[in-house]
């Protein structure tokens, strides 16, 4: 099966070498991103700079992901990036102070980093999604306070809400 994503080490110059892909998510066999929530193109920007044995790949994931507000339920979008930064070292044994490369036998022809992009696509989703900007979420800008109330809108200057005070107390406690 041919790989998505991958660098063909034989045909490397020396020096740095630049190419970008564009896939959707459904071309992602197992990895499952369209159920992550990215439905539109995902756009991968490879750089490799070869050095002699050494080879430095730094991997660029972009991408715009849809989720629902854990708040309101109401549909947002997000544009998501994500880094990874990879070291091969060609036949040589790898050292014990550079145990982040990765050993590749002289002769590779190419090396596949579709699984490199998918995980740096899925470390970019967020933990928490929320509409701060969408005025139709209901529960943005309020908390309720102690009694059950709403407290809706900015504090006014000087004016501590009931967590804010809580967290004081819980400071001064351990402090």
């Amino acid at each position: 099966m041919k790989s998505l994503i991958e660098i063909h080490t034989s045909t490397l110059a020396e020096g740095c070498n630049e190419f970008d892909v564009t896939c959707k998510a459904c071309d992602f066999d197992g990895w499952q991103l369209a159920e992550a929530g990215f439905t539109g193109d995902i756009s991968v920007n490879v750089v490799a700079e070869k050095k002699g044995d050494e080879l430095a790949v730094t991997i660029n994931t972009s991408a715009v992901a849809d989720f629902a507000c854990d708040r309101c339920l109401s549909p947002v979008s997000k544009a998501l990036t994500g880094t990874l930064d990879l070291f091969y070292t060609f036949g040589a044994t790898v050292d014990d102070e550079h145990e982040e490369r990765r050993r590749v036998e002289r002769g590779t022809e190419s090396l596949d980093i579709t699984a490199d992009a998918c995980e740096t696509l899925l470390l970019s989703l967020p933990m928490k999604v929320i509409c701060s900007d969408n005025p139709d979420c209901r529960l943005y800008g309020s908390n309720r306070t102690d009694s059950g109330t709403m407290e809706v809108g900015e504090p006014q200057a000087g004016e501590k809400r009931s967590w804010q005070e809580s967290l004081e107390k819980l400071k001064d406690k351990y402090c």
